[in-house]
């Protein structure tokens, strides 16, 4: 059984479809990457996804529930995190102040508490930072925190939004070991994101999408040697070479 599974997706504005039967598929500890250029549509899937947009027609079904009506606290609830393009850490409140911030929502004593953020902090490499305000973390920092935010409600899944936007290649690459660590403990990914070399070398499967419809999917040696993919998208410049070795 798939955790999360697009059926038919379907999303006009103003008449024109701009996602059209999109059929998306995320296996239980699987990172997957959805692209496509501006305009194409993936941001509106991912949305559909995420809760944010509700599809016209399909369904967006999670751990065998129909979850398509349902809105981003619920889909939360049941296992669904979500990492925001924008920065979402409290500028002005410490890295470890940050995950208390969260886990003080929840039904834990003070010593949960205290206990799970340096968990969290040690788990996430945060552990030299731990005091430093948000405002002063570099773009790698941030991200980390913003995901070991997510992690606060234990997900299943989560929808990372443009994780490498604003980082340094060489955090790029940390990111991506704390991608993969996720998945080794249990957590799928979903990832859409402007960086399509950055992305390809993580996800072990991808959704290329065009003008509203799903015009390649596999994993990324498919992606690249994928002659529709490249005219449309990755273009005859792409080389690709690396990931013939995967």
């Amino acid at each position: 059984m798939a955790l999360l599974e697009t059926q038919d997706l379907v999303k006009r504005y103003s008449g024109r479809a701009v996602v059209n039967e999109v059929c998306v598929t995320i296996e239980q500890r699987s990172i997957v990457g959805l692209l496509g250029r501006n305009g194409a549509g993936k941001t509106t899937t991912f949305r559909m996804i995420m809760g944010m947009i509700t599809p016209d027609k399909g369904h967006v079904v999670f751990e065998d529930r129909d979850i398509t009506k349902l809105p981003m606290f619920k889909r939360a609830r049941l296992g669904i995190g979500y990492l925001s393009q924008e920065p979402s850490i409290f500028q002005r409140l410490s890295v470890r102040d940050n995950l208390l911030a969260i886990l003080e929502t929840m039904s834990l004593t003070r010593s949960e508490r205290n206990r799970k953020a340096d968990m969290l902090i040690e788990r996430f490499s945060l552990t030299e930072v731990r005091k430093s305000h948000g405002r002063f973390l570099s773009g790698g920092e941030r991200r980390k925190l913003e995901i070991a935010r997510a992690m606060v409600t234990d997900p299943s899944l989560i929808l990372l939004d443009e994780p490498f936007s604003g980082v340094d290649p060489i955090a790029v690459e940390d990111l991506q070991q704390e991608i993969r660590r996720l998945v080794a403990s249990g957590v799928s990914i979903l990832i859409t994101d402007h960086n399509v070399e950055r992305t390809l070398e993580v996800v072990d499967k991808a959704y290329i999408i065009d003008h509203g419809k799903v015009i390649g999917a596999g994993a990324p040696a498919e992606i690249v040697r994928d002659e529709l993919v490249r005219k449309s998208y990755l273009g005859n410049t792409f080389s690709g070479d690396e990931f013939d070795e995967q």
